[in-house]
Parts: structure tokens; sequence; C-alpha cells
């Protein structure tokens, strides 16, 4: 297996599709068939160069090349792609070679209608899709093994990428069908290979990125370089909402309306004149008086008299609340969290008379093609998008802001131009977690029965700052994680109050599952301490209905001898989460607890995704959402001064370091149910645990995220 990443001062020739089939003895095939073929070419070993819309490449050297849509962000999603690709194909793992797909609609996202990675959508979306495709390569191979030996398909069969005509020794191998297999009728409901014959999907096949990313060839945004290219750095204004007024004349600063880039000959020097540039602004009255004290004083009077609008109403909840005989009342208070990426936010854009390409780490090549488009005046058909390696995405790289200012510099400037964002712009100018206020009502019945569950969430709304609905619109990624809920609650009312402030709110790894699981989580922990009784036995009786959650608390549970006491010093805690279709629960052990920290010794993991494509990446998924969760529970915050964060750099944001990093034990239960996502459900549960965990260490129940503000950090960076 082999991975191709892109050479961005490469020259390639375009070639016809009906050029590539007729002489370079190679067989493509997509969903759909394909459409024109795109300038982007891809050169097989043997030197063989095709490029059309298509999934699957055959070469007449027995190369396959198998092109993923999706962003490789370090979760791995070009392996786990590329198994269910090459699975019904039946091809020879070890002549597979990934590349990463040019943009086009037959390589959209069935979650989105577009080219994009979120939401944990990849391998639920492209499941039966890219089985679909590869079993239709896979029948087309042998239609062109019949045909050569004058038999029926059914008198071959096909293993490791080699047709065998049955009863005989005579073989024909991929590469050689290759181009009369081009020829042959797309099957339309082509057989699936059966789940007993599997031999990648369930696998832990070892990623394809990752030699690339320890021998340092692997090419990030931040890598690109195009001949005769300048470099560009960016100024915001010092407060959400800015616009330039006036900025002095020079060829080298192009005024961006609400930024400011500067253009040199080295990165360095571009972000040195950007922190040096006199700017006049014109800032908003309301955001320039903007602080986080203001934004919770005004999310505490919405919570008792904003307009709600219901996300989720089962039975009458407030009358419901007569028939407690134990009542709890808590509020949790969540501040705005940064992405954080390890690569800074960059774009290279070359942009000619009659065409544009763009190279960005992006999450959303059909957005950026179309941004781009828009920019330039340029149709679709002339906007290249490639794709590379992302340092990091977390949601923030679904954005188009440094994309859409990369672009019109260059138009201002007519030459080929990489932007990067300095640490504290990025840092200054994210699209951040909501800040969140959410109030719990919750009341029990004398048998512990949650007769009662009243829950408001205060918070911004993302989908109405991205346009996707309107201000007053119920906003389904602020009450995420707090709707639909596995427990057995005799009656519920779910609400949502939209905070007015205008900071940029945005995807943050998890959305609104990392906010409402915690005081959903924390909630369930108080309720049982009311209660009196363990708060394993809480969920249990609540989960009751529900089987597949109740096999995931239990399986966690007994992975981390929940029954039997903890060491000295320490205490364990317990949360639950189901989000994007996958369930996981997480024990957690504590102990040394400090005025910045707290030792998280062991996380005991149970989860059901319903069918792990690659075990070894969901237990990677689960690792990298625990160390996430853990910075933003523990120590993340954004806090808000004059209109603007007052966090410039890692310095005074703290991460979770390697120090930090606890052992994790992770259990997959392959439960059989629809596919879901795995890129963000380790995250919600993890806060919670620690929380209930914590509590019982030091008896100090966190209501107020992080558990430690103010925690030095680690450094510039």
């Amino acid at each position: 297996m082999t991975i191709e990443t892109p050479v961005p001062t490469a020259e390639k020739t375009q070639v016809s599709r009906r050029g590539v089939l007729g002489s370079a003895g190679a067989l493509m095939i997509g969903l759909v068939m394909p459409g024109p073929a795109r300038r982007e070419m891809i050169a097989a070993a043997a030197g063989v160069s095709a490029s059309v819309n298509a999934w699957v490449q055959i070469a007449s050297n027995e190369t396959v090349t198998l092109f993923i849509s999706c962003a490789e962000m370090g979760q791995g999603i070009m392996t786990g792609l590329a198994q269910i690709l090459a699975e019904d194909l039946m091809v020879d793992w070890t002549k597979v070679r990934v590349v990463a797909a040019p943009t086009d609609a037959v390589y959209n996202n069935p979650a989105f209608g577009m080219q994009a990675t979120g939401g944990s959508s990849a391998v639920a979306g492209y499941y039966t899709p890219l089985r679909q495709s590869g079993a239709a390569a896979r029948d087309m191979l042998l239609a062109a093994a019949a045909q050569t030996w004058g038999v029926t398909p059914s008198q071959c069969t096909v293993s490791n990428g080699v047709v065998t005509r049955t009863g005989t020794t005579q073989t024909l191998t991929y590469g050689q069908l290759a181009a009369l297999a081009a020829t042959m009728p797309v099957p339309t409901n082509p057989v699936l290979t059966p789940d007993n014959l599997l031999r990648l999907i369930g696998k832990p096949i070892k990623r394809v990125d990752l030699p690339l990313k320890v021998n340092g060839k692997a090419v990030y945004g931040i890598d690109v370089r195009v001949p005769g290219m300048v470099y560009a750095a960016i100024k915001h204004p010092p407060a959400y909402g800015g616009t330039v007024a006036s900025v002095a004349s020079n060829p080298n600063v192009v005024n961006l309306g609400n930024a400011v880039a500067v253009v040199a000959d080295n990165t360095w020097k571009a972000i040195q004149s950007a922190r040096s540039l006199s700017v006049q602004w014109t800032i908003p009255s309301a955001s320039s008086s903007m602080t986080s004290a203001s934004i919770l004083t005004q999310a505490q009077q919405l919570m008792t008299s904003g307009p709600a609008l219901v996300a989720e109403t089962v039975g009458d909840a407030a009358g419901n609340m007569g028939l407690a005989t134990k009542k709890l009342d808590v509020t949790y208070q969540f501040p705005f969290l940064a992405h954080a990426c390890m690569e800074p936010l960059n774009c290279t854009v070359d942009l000619k008379t009659d065409s544009c390409t763009v190279w960005a780490p992006t999450q959303a090549q059909t957005l950026v093609q179309s941004t781009a488009s828009t920019i330039t005046g340029l149709p679709i058909s002339a906007i290249t998008v490639k794709p590379t390696f992302l340092g990091g995405g977390l949601g923030r790289k679904f954005e188009l802001d440094f994309i859409t200012q990369a672009l019109q510099i260059a138009v201002a400037i007519k030459k080929p131009v990489k932007l990067t964002w300095s640490r504290e712009e990025d840092f200054s100018n994210d699209w951040y977690r909501p800040f969140a206020l959410v109030r719990v009502q919750a009341g029990l019945d004398a048998n512990n029965n949650v007769v009662s569950w009243i829950y408001r969430n205060v918070s911004e709304s993302i989908l109405a700052q991205h346009g996707y609905i309107d201000h007053g619109v119920e906003d389904s990624q602020a009450t995420e994680g707090a709707t639909g809920l596995s427990y057995n609650f005799m009656s519920r009312l779910v609400d949502w109050v939209e905070h007015p402030a205008t900071v940029p709110v945005g995807f943050w790894r998890s959305v609104g599952n990392s906010i409402n699981a915690y005081a959903v989580e924390s909630a369930i922990d108080e309720l049982a301490l009311l209660a009196g009784i363990d708060p394993l036995a809480l969920r249990q009786q609540l989960l009751v209905n529900d089987p597949r959650s109740l096999a995931v608390v239990n399986a966690a549970a007994q992975m981390a001898n929940w029954g039997t006491p903890p060491a000295s010093g320490h205490a364990r805690g317990i949360a639950f989460c189901n989000s994007f279709g996958t369930l996981v629960c997480h024990v957690v052990d504590v102990s040394n607890p400090s005025k910045y920290s707290v030792r998280v010794n062991n996380v005991w993991t149970a989860v059901d995704c319903g069918r792990a494509i690659n075990p070894n990446q969901v237990e990677a998924q689960i690792q990298g959402g625990i160390i996430h969760g853990m910075t933003g529970a523990l120590w993340g915050q954004i806090p808000i001064n004059k209109g603007m964060s007052t966090v410039k750099n890692f310095s005074n944001y703290r991460m979770a370091r390697m120090s930090d990093m606890p052992k994790v034990q992770v259990q997959i239960i392959n439960s059989g149910q629809p596919i879901g996502g795995m890129g963000e459900p380790g995250v919600p549960p993890i806060g919670p645990a620690i929380a209930a965990a914590y509590y019982r260490l030091t008896g100090t129940r966190v209501r107020n995220l992080p558990f430690f503000p103010g925690a030095p950090g680690g450094g510039d960076s």
C-alpha cells in the first residue's frame, strides 16, 4: 500500500479519457459513469497517466489507485475508506495506492451533498456507495475475463486481483483485463461480499498516511511552494466586527475591508510587517464594550426571561415536577474554546487569466471551489482545488475566512501568493466553540424515577452565524447531546435561547455534544448523589429500555472493576454519550489534585459504532478524543475583553501534554447496528467522567468550566 501526496510544482499534461483507456490499459469506475477528464493527472508507477471522475483506477502494471475524497487530518480516513473501497474489489492490498481525489460532484459526501469532511460522517456516508463501487469494478473485470475466455462470469472466480477460470489453471490479472473491463456495462446492483468473507473491513490495517509523515515527505498546506510566489500575512481588527477605516497606500498592503494583508518575500517578514503596520479601524460600539462578564450577565438574564425555542418535549415536564419528592436545580457554565490546531491557517493561490489553483488544508473542497469562482469571476470548471494534509482540523478548517483572504490577495497583487496566519491572529480570530449557560431541573419520585427533566441551553447560534438558518430559529447544533437521550425520563422539555453576542462561533470537535453531554452527565451524577445510589446503578435503571446503550455502559464499568474500591487517594467517575450514531462510555480514575491540574491515570472506554472498519483507528480516535476533551474541560478558555480574545498564544492556553495522557483501554462492541462516526464521539463523555471522579476525590463539584482557569500555558509557538 502506498499513498500519493500532492506535488505543488508539478506540471501535468491533459489526457482524454478515451486516450487513457485506449493506450494505457486502465479501468476507471465511479459511483456514476465519469464525466469529462479533469486537469489533475495521476501518474502510476509504470508511467501511465490518467484523470477522470472515478474512485478506482487499475493500470496495466497491476497498480490499483483508489481516490479518496475526504480530508486526512490525522483521523486515518484515507485508510478506512480505502479498506471499504478495496474490500469488494477483491484486490491485492499490497498493490493499492491512495490518492486525494480532485474536486468534483462525483466525490460528494452523501451526508453533506458536497465534498467536505466533518460531522463524523465520512465512513457512515461513504460506506455503502464505496462498497458498491468496488463491487461494480470487480464485476466488470469478471465480465472482461469471461468474454476473453468465451464463458459466463459465473464460471470465473477472483482473488487478490487475479481472475481464474473455474476448473482450469487459466488466470488473468486485473492489469491484463483493465482495458477491456473499461468497456463493459457498469452493474447497477452488484453483490457485496458477505460479512463472513470480509478480508479488509474490520481488520487493523496499518495507516497509509503514516510513512510519509514519519519520513517527512507528507505535504501539508504550510509546505506548499509554487514558482514565483510571494508570501502574505494578515492583520485583523482589535475587536470582532471591526472594519478598515484607513491604511496608508502601499503596493505591498492589501485592504480586505475587514482585515489588512501585507505581502513580502518571506513569511516572517510579512508577519513582522503586519504587526507593525498602522491601521485605523472602525469598531462597533457593542463589540468594544463586550467582555466575558457582560456575556455571562446577559446569559443569566436570558436564562430566566429569554424567548425559548423548544427542541424537544415529551409529556408535561413542568406539571410532573410536582410529583417529585427530590429536586435538582443546577446551572453549568462553559467558556469559549479555541481549536488550537498545530498547523496555523494557510492557503496558497496561483491565479492566472483563465484558471485558478488553490492549495489548502481544507475540510470543504466544494466550498473552496465555489468561493474561488465567486471571488475570481472564473467558472467552476477553471478552479482546481488541491487539498493537502491537515495539521489538525477539528472543524476550524471547514471555515473559509483564510481561503477568502488568500484569493482576495491574489486578485489584488496578480502573483501567486501563500497566506499564513500568525499564531496570534489564529487564536484571536478563531471561530470558537460557543460560550454556553445550561440549567438542568430534574425531579425524582420515591422510587428514584426521573419524573421530570427540564433543560435549557443559552448560547450563540453557529448555524445562524454561518447563514444556514435565520436568527430566531432553533439551532440543532446548540441542543445536540441534550435531545434524543437514551435515558428513560417520564417527561422532558429541552429548549434553547439564542445569545446575541457577536463573538464568532463555529464547529468545534463534537460541537454541541461537548457542552450538553457535560451538563447532562453531570446532572445524572448529581441526581445519583441526591437519590443516595450509585451513579452506575442510576444509569442502569434509566437505560432499562435501551439494551444497546446499557451494554456499552456495563462493558465500561466491568473493564474498570467498578464495584471494587479504588486505590487510596484515587476516585472513579463514569459518563456516557450517544453522538454521531456512536455510543461511548468512559470510566476514569483520577488522583493527585493540585492548583492547576488533576492526574487522570486511567480511562476505560466501551464504544459501539455499529461496525469498526479498522479497530486500530477506532482506538486511536477514542484516545485523541480523550486528550482533546481533557484540554477543553480542564484548562481551555477564551476570555473576552473589549470585544476580543485575551488569549494570543499557547503561553496562556494550556494544552494537555504527553505527561497528562492517561492509560486508555478500549473495548469495541460490534453491534451490527448502522455505522456511526468515530472522529468526535470520544470527546463529549470525558469531561463529565472526570468531573464525577473529581467530586468524589475532592468534594468539589465543577459546574463552571474549565476546572483550572488561569493555568499557565506551555510557551509560545
